[in-house]
């Protein structure tokens, strides 16, 4: 059982940056695509960005493109989400999320096909 403890979240004005971290219990890092996903207030769970394995492999969603980046070392079993230029519609609960990837270095967005979850980290942005 992979367990997942993400950190970094916080209150920020707008236009203010923040580097979530997520680090997992899994010797084996490297065999998982890591993936941040967020949860703002009545609205659905929605993807944010992803990582293969070996980190060659990264996809944001168009919301943020340019302005998050995820990242990871394997050595430290920790994947990051660096925040830049952020926006009010950017406060959410984020969480990171694990799956096995077999060898696969195709970034998943579907929430449902990732195991593992942490338990999520609180950024609000104010304007």
């Amino acid at each position: 059982q992979v367990q997942l403890v993400e950190s970094g979240g916080g209150l920020v004005q707008t236009g203010g940056s923040l580097r979530l971290a997520c680090a997992a219990s899994e010797r084996t890092f490297s065999d998982y695509s890591m993936a941040w996903f967020r949860q703002a207030p009545g609205k659905e769970r929605e993807f944010v960005a992803g990582i293969s394995g070996g980190g060659g492999y990264k996809y944001h969603v168009d919301s943020v493109r340019g302005r998050f980046t995820i990242s990871r070392d394997n050595a430290k079993n920790t994947v990051y989400l660096q925040m830049n230029s952020l926006k009010p519609d950017d406060t959410a609960v984020y969480y990171c999320a694990g799956r096995r990837n077999w060898g696969s270095v195709v970034v998943i967005t579907n929430d449902k096909q990732y195991d593992y979850w942490g338990q999520g980290t609180q950024v609000t942005v104010s304007s």
